[in-house]
């Protein structure tokens, strides 16, 4: 008799990002909602607009709590700022940055 090598994955899923399915589709809950003067920015841009269309909701949430994460206003101008120059130079992500801890 042959045994079975199939592994079974029983790593615990420790991500607290929620998720249900919509059409079909694995619809993920994000902790950060768009801010009104990055959605501004973004939107000014059309190039960047459909760069930001391309991002991967993950990638999307990433930005967005880059920007809302600082305390003064002029830090957080800056990284607007930065997004859509980032976006328009390729990157798809925040860079030296560990990432969102609200996830």
């Amino acid at each position: 008799m042959k045994k079975n090598n199939t592994k079974t994955n029983t790593k615990p899923n420790n991500n607290n990002t929620k998720s249900k399915k919509q059409d079909g589709k694995l619809a993920l809950k994000l902790p950060h909602t768009m801010p009104a003067d990055l959605r501004t920015a973004i939107a000014n841009v059309p190039a960047v607009k459909a760069k930001w269309g391309d991002l991967t909701p993950l990638a999307r949430n990433e930005w967005i709590c880059w920007v809302t994460s600082v305390k003064l206003k002029e830090t957080r101008e800056e990284h607007v700022r930065r997004v859509i120059e980032d976006l328009l130079n390729g990157k798809r992500r925040p860079c030296c940055w560990p990432g969102c801890p609200h996830r």
